[in-house]
């Protein structure tokens, strides 16, 4: 993704104010799935469940560019999206790690979206998203 391009603008950043600062990567991945539901049903209406996967496994590729243990399924095509398998790759990585790539995988998202239906349309429809991750509760980790 090209940061230069008027159609790619920075997303907010919802893992920074959604974890905390001393978050384990289980609470990094328990947010990045949170934040995920809310983009599948954001966008499923509009896109539809095939488009939605589509863009997923896109992001996942251009992340796993940096990050390659993103990859879910990296020989083969994924017909749905599983965030529990995302989640659990992400949880098994240092905090920091789990935060960069988290937060690469949104942003990658995010800039893909604007760079298919425009910046302007691309906030409207992730507007409530972001908006739900900034206010809502930090993820709790629940390993024991």
């Amino acid at each position: 993704m090209n940061m230069n391009n008027p159609e790619s603008r920075a997303t907010p950043d919802p893992l920074v104010i959604r974890v905390a600062h001393a978050a384990s990567a289980a609470q990094v991945a328990d947010s990045l799935v949170l934040i995920w539901h809310g983009i599948d049903d954001a966008l499923t209406p509009v896109l539809g469940q095939r488009g939605v996967v589509a863009l997923y496994q896109r992001c996942l590729h251009v992340t796993g560019a940096t990050y390659p243990w993103v990859l879910v399924k990296p020989d083969g095509f994924l017909t749905t999206v599983v965030p529990a398998d995302l989640r659990q790759l992400v949880a098994k990585r240092h905090r920091t790690e789990a935060e960069l790539a988290a937060n690469a995988f949104l942003q990658t998202f995010y800039e893909l979206l604007a760079s298919l239906v425009g910046s302007s349309l691309t906030e409207r429809l992730l507007r409530t998203v972001w908006v739900n991750s900034l206010s809502g509760n930090p993820a709790q980790d629940t390993s024991p």
